[in-house]
């Protein structure tokens, strides 16, 4: 770890002008590149006490061994070369794209004496014109097929095209009528550039008025009694409607727009981008992205639109993003510069764009979502992800059963913990816990997660201790299978909720909390889990007793699962504190009563209509409700008649005062039950 100071430059050798900079390694490898305004106040401000970087900015500045500058004219140049050092040196600390993939697109080549329609990927060439891009080859080509009925454009190779001016016979798209053949001179050149123009109109979303003109002729053909003229201009009419049914219009016929949304947690964002060309969504493209520098999401749309742009993507008129970038000027400014005209780069507010950015934003989250799926559902990234971290803690075996552990409160209150576990790499629900902390009131992490790991392992000593089941076994033969299924069982063949321990228990923090689970393990004499803490702040891996963590390569996929496993610890524990909250803050009388479940609370509140009639009702009457014996019925009247009633509601517009309704306000209805996995409070 390299101290900053050994590399920093000399005051005053930093010039003020706009520029791009440049971190390397010991090695002289590129591990960070950024632009400034500038570059004197830009760098100086990774010089200073390392308590006050980001913690991610604070790895880059001690992993760095040296700093090199480039001064350039313009914020715009410094854009554009930020972006062509990127993707020349691939720096670890900036922003990654996963799916850096070249997306097809409809190109007719105008540059040509005879222009031909085909589909294109890869950097633009000057002289074609270009749409889409589409999300795969075979949807430009069922249009292109529709089309060219219409305009019969060439679309065979050069090779084909001389091949059939030799011998004077066009390919079979000519005899077809889906080619105008002007290799055999049906047409001459202009036609035939002709046919191309009214094909790259018709893509450029000018529709109306070449149908208008189609059916004109075709009613004027009618009228001359041209009846196959007439049958083949209706034909080409519902070609040229259905080519423009494939995609949908969601804006107006003039909008040219590209929609790029977000969808981000802590570690990972993934993108989405909706070409719209004519008012239609001609095209949609999307990238993954891992969150390795300190950015938020108006860096992630400056990033976005750097790789969407920067390798010749055409910029349309319009570019809605989610977030504008900081400053948006030079942004605005290159993109003007690559449109060759103005372009509107902004947050869309409301109407028919607003409604479509929300779409844009919903594919962005299922797309997150599938990413982190189709990551955690392989085997064999999953097998690597577990020797991986089995390698990093030395541990003696991969750990099959890793349960990890959080603590949740809103300023103190409702302090709550979970329990999940993950085994061969995979989340199994039926397995999760929930805790109330019961020790103590207030807010303390550290003793919370001494108390949740004291009480696991308690019961996990005690279900022992009455089974047997889980002694020492004399051989490696005799060692239970390490899954739940078959170790200890209730009477019902259930099995036990916590006899079954892991072989790693990680918790949700650094340091303190990890001293505070080892201190639980090691009270209770549990020498055989191994343990282990992950911090949020830079991902850190703690071991007990250890003044150093453990950091993993960002690339790993073990700290990928264990990332996994303590996030959704966290969600599910703020998930339990959320409940507990809202039930505290919209609990009644009722719900303190002990004995009375839910079902009779709202039986009795049905049958007296509120809580001052229910109040003022005798026992008899109550054991009139169908569920309520004596004994349930004699706890619900004492326990009414000795609180004080609410004071009555009073309606503030007229004076009058509503008592059934503050009875009524008074005991609400419950939430409906949970579905999640049964509480556990040992």
């Amino acid at each position: 770890m390299a101290d900053p100071s050994t590399y920093r430059p000399a005051p005053g050798a930093i010039p003020t002008s706009p520029g791009v900079y440049k971190f390397r390694d010991a090695h002289g490898r590129v591990i960070y590149v950024g632009k400034a305004k500038s570059l004197r106040p830009r760098l100086s401000s990774y010089f200073q006490d390392l308590a006050g970087l980001h913690p991610r900015t604070a790895t880059m500045v001690t992993t760095a061994a040296s700093v090199e500058w480039t001064v350039v004219g313009t914020e715009v140049e410094a854009l554009q070369l930020e972006y062509s050092w990127i993707k020349e040196f691939d720096p670890r600390f900036n922003v990654k794209y996963r799916d850096d993939k070249s997306y097809p697109e409809l190109a007719v080549t105008l540059d040509e004496e005879y222009p031909r329609v085909q589909v294109m990927r890869g950097a633009h060439k000057k002289g074609v014109r270009y749409f889409g891009p589409y999300g795969h080859a075979w949807a430009i080509r069922e249009t292109v097929d529709l089309l060219l009925r219409v305009f019969p454009v060439r679309t065979c190779s050069n090779g084909v095209f001389k091949r059939a001016r030799q011998v004077g016979r066009p390919c079979l798209l000519g005899y077809i009528g889906k080619c105008a053949a002007p290799c055999v001179g049906k047409v001459s050149a202009d036609e035939h550039r002709e046919l191309a123009e009214d094909f790259c109109d018709f893509m450029a979303g000018r529709t109306g008025n070449y149908l208008r003109r189609l059916e004109e002729e075709m009613r004027e053909a009618a009228a001359s009694l041209e009846y196959e003229k007439a049958a083949r201009l209706r034909d080409d009419i519902g070609a040229l409607k259905r080519a423009m049914e494939k995609n949908a219009i969601v804006l107006a016929d003039a909008t040219d727009a590209d929609l790029l949304a977000l969808a981000e947690d802590e570690l990972e964002a993934a993108v989405q981008i909706f070409h719209v060309r004519g008012g239609r969504v001609r095209g949609q493209r999307g990238w993954v992205t891992d969150k390795v520098e300190d950015v938020d999401t108006a860096g992630l749309v400056e990033h976005a639109l750097q790789q969407l742009y920067g390798g010749g993507e055409s910029v349309p008129r319009e570019v809605l993003v989610p977030a504008l970038p900081d400053p948006v000027g030079p942004v605005r400014e290159w993109l003007g510069g690559l449109r060759g005209s103005q372009v509107d780069l902004r947050v869309p507010q409301r109407g028919d764009k607003k409604d479509l950015m929300a779409t844009v934003q919903r594919n962005a989250q299922q797309a997150l979502a599938l990413h982190k799926t189709k990551r955690a559902s392989d085997l064999t990234t999953r097998s690597r992800a577990l020797q991986e971290i089995a390698d990093a803690l030395e541990l003696d075996s991969v750990p099959l059963r890793i349960e990890c552990y959080d603590i949740s409160h809103l300023q103190g209150e409702d302090v709550v913990a979970s329990m999940v576990v993950f085994e061969d790499g995979l989340a199994r629900k039926s397995e999760y816990r929930r805790f109330q902390i019961k020790g103590f009131e207030g807010q303390d992490d550290v003793r919370s997660m001494h108390e949740v790991i004291s009480r696991r392992f308690r019961r996990y000593l005690q279900e022992r201790e009455q089974t047997g089941e889980w002694a020492v076994p004399e051989s490696e033969d005799d060692r239970p299978d390490d899954r739940p299924e078959d170790g200890p069982r209730t009477e019902e063949g259930r099995p036990k909720r916590f006899a079954y321990p892991p072989q790693l228990l990680v918790v949700d923090g650094g340091q303190p909390q990890v001293a505070a689970a080892r201190r639980a393990l090691d009270e209770l004499g549990i020498d055989d889990v191994a343990l282990c803490g992950l911090a949020k702040r830079l991902e850190e891996v703690w071991l007990p007793g250890e003044d150093d963590p453990v950091v993993l390569p960002r690339s790993s996929e073990g700290l990928y699962l264990l990332q996994r496993v303590r996030d959704e610890a966290h969600r599910f524990a703020i998930g339990y504190q959320r409940t507990k909250r809202s039930k505290r803050l919209t609990a009644g009388e009722l719900d303190s009563v002990p004995g009375l479940g839910e079902t009779r609370r709202q039986a009795l509140l049905k049958h007296f209509g509120s809580l001052k009639k229910l109040r003022a009702a005798t026992v008899d009457e109550l054991c009139a409700v169908p569920g309520i014996g004596r004994r349930t019925a004699e706890t619900v009247a004492a326990a009414l008649s000795s609180r004080t009633p609410a004071a009555p509601a009073v309606n503030t517009a007229t004076g009058e005062i509503i008592e059934d309704g503050a009875d009524q306000a008074a005991e609400p209805v419950a939430a409906a039950p949970q579905t999640a996995p049964s509480q556990e409070t040992p």
